[in-house]
């Protein structure tokens, strides 16, 4: 009975996290360069069940009843990374990448003791602040490869390799980082991502493109059925907890008794 109990428990805890996610994505639907998570489910390892306080039995002084089963656990969050559509705004400071699932921009932000620590980002809806520096909307400078790339003033052309046209001259070009595998890469928040240790980089082979904005890839159609299937999955382990308490509340207080 208690390993019931546990199991449903335990199916509760791991679906509410999926059910967190989920919300997660649906919040950021509209979310420029926006990329969906989703929960991956793994098989929960065996506990050993053991009574305590209870070793003296001569033919089990161990004390140990069996191995017990929670069901399913949170394995990890994996992020999808495909290319989301791309719309056209006619900003000159939008920039968005097409043809291309694993590439980025790279953003210098500044932590606590001032330090620089360079981030990746697909939202490509930047501006430019008062010191002439190419910016996200949080401020963080969009760097190039010669460091923050500044501009003399707001007509300017990026071509498709990300280099841009000022007056007729290359003043810098957008640092860009092409991953081989993105499951090296965190979320940071504010949609940057950091790349882990084992993050190896590749040629930029995609395409840059001027006055588009990638959009968020959630299907929000999608994230509402999966909502509507976790809850059904939560509501129905909750009852069968009740259930189970509820027969355990009659063994305990009614079996048994003298009337």
């Amino acid at each position: 009975m208690i390993r019931s109990l546990y199991t449903s428990g335990w199916s509760m805890m791991a679906n509410g996290k999926k059910l967190d996610v989920i919300s997660n994505n649906l919040a950021n639907s509209n979310t420029n360069g926006f990329k969906k998570d989703t929960v991956v489910f793994e098989s929960f390892p065996s506990v050993l069940a053991r009574r305590i306080n209870d070793t003296k039995l001569s033919s089990n002084p161990s004390g140990e009843i069996g191995k017990m089963e929670l069901g399913s656990d949170v394995g990890e969050i994996f992020t999808y990374y495909n290319q989301s559509p791309v719309a056209k705004t006619g900003n000159n400071f939008d920039m968005a990448f097409q043809n291309s699932n694993t590439s980025f921009f790279t953003i210098a932000v500044p932590d606590a003791n001032g330090n620089i620590k360079e981030y990746y980002t697909r939202d490509g809806s930047f501006t430019i602040n008062a010191d002439r520096q190419l910016v996200t909307k949080e401020g963080y400078a969009v760097m190039g490869e010669n460091g923050p790339i500044t501009l003399s003033d707001e007509d300017f052309t990026v071509r498709e390799d990300g280099t841009i046209i000022q007056n007729g001259q290359e003043v810098d070009k957008f640092l860009i980082k092409d991953f081989v595998d993105t499951r090296e890469l965190k979320k940071f928040g504010s949609s940057l991502v950091e790349a882990g240790e084992g993050a190896e980089e590749q040629p930029f082979t995609g395409a840059v493109v001027q006055g588009y904005i990638e959009q968020s890839n959630v299907d929000v159609v999608k994230e509402m059925v999966d909502m509507i299937s976790v809850m059904r999955a939560y509501e129905a382990n909750q009852k069968m907890l009740q259930a189970q308490d509820g027969t355990l509340e009659k063994a305990v207080n009614e079996v048994g008794s003298v009337r």
